[in-house]
């Protein structure tokens, strides 16, 4: 329990300053959770099917059998909704960083072939979309291994950033000790990349987001229309660029391929990327290129 020690003080009241390229404000990080074909699912040896994400919010997920209309729309994100959003960052020429799930991403090789011709990041997301938290640390280090001899085989590169979202208390630790990694994404904590010590060693922190976050329009009270999370977009970027003029800062999107990749909701991503362009002063990165910009300009 020791592996992850509480700060509440941060950077405090003079944080420091990031010096993005070409004196940007913000650094914007678009990442988009591929996850589909990873849940919960009896034919992958779980207990149940998957209760967590998907269009009918608050259903229990079934005890030892199939919910095949949970699985259909898991399969949407896969099938439409991430070429969806292929073509809208296409058109946009916007950079990328997918947290990808090894074992979704060899159920559609296709789809890993496509993140690699584009030149997006590819980071780490677990081999399943489940909760690592019992998982025990022999299988969790076995997961990380395999998911990233998974990502170099069918996307043709390493992945150097890691993100498994529902932790265990030795994810970060068996992250730094397999080598390799640059960063890490689990947190939620800063405005700003940061170090921490890691398996004896300092440790580059990229921080995440659940806030501007499309897994909120599955969330009781979350986001409903496609300008509820556009307008929230558009509201953080606009409060960070006005820090920026002082003390640049880093946002963070969240994106599912099942959730934004819906046709009534795919404007906001549109929407926000060009209301970043017309306003200026930001940089759009991949989580990769933040990671290596900080070690560089910020070295530990």
């Amino acid at each position: 329990m020791s592996d992850h020690q509480r700060d509440f003080v941060g950077y405090g009241a003079q944080p420091p300053r990031a010096a993005w390229p070409g004196g940007a404000r913000v650094a914007v990080s678009l990442v988009l959770n591929y996850e589909e074909g990873g849940e919960h699912n009896v034919l992958d040896g779980d207990m149940t099917s998957e209760g967590f994400l998907h269009e009918v919010v608050g259903a229990p997920p079934v005890a030892g059998g199939r919910d095949l209309n949970v699985e259909s729309m898991f399969a949407y994100g896969a099938r439409v909704g991430f070429w969806r959003i292929h073509r809208t960052l296409a058109a946009h020429g916007a950079p990328l960083t997918v947290h990808a799930v090894g074992q979704a991403l060899e159920r559609n090789p296709a789809a890993a072939r496509a993140m690699g011709v584009a030149g997006w990041e590819v980071a780490g997301h677990g081999w399943r979309w489940i909760d690592y938290r019992d998982v025990p640390e022999d299988i969790e280090r076995g997961d990380v291994a395999r998911t990233t001899a998974t990502i170099e085989r069918l996307v043709g590169r390493r992945p150097v950033g890691w993100y498994t979202g529902r932790t265990s208390h030795a994810t970060r630790r068996i992250v730094v000790e397999e080598g390799g990694f640059l960063y890490d994404s689990d947190d939620y904590s800063d405005d700003l990349p940061f170090y921490v010590e890691a398996a004896g060693r300092p440790h580059l922190v990229v921080p995440y987001s659940l806030d501007a976050n499309d897994f909120k329009f599955l969330l009781v009270h979350g986001f409903t229309t496609a300008d509820d999370i556009l307008a929230y977009l558009i509201d953080t970027f606009d409060a960070l660029h006005a820090e920026g003029a002082e003390r640049p800062r880093m946002m963070s999107v969240g994106l599912h391929c099942r959730i934004i990749g819906r046709p009534g909701r795919i404007r906001a991503l549109d929407g926000f990327l060009r209301h970043v362009a017309q306003r200026g002063g930001a940089w759009v990165a991949t989580r990769e290129q933040i990671a290596r910009h900080w070690l560089a300009t910020h070295p530990r």
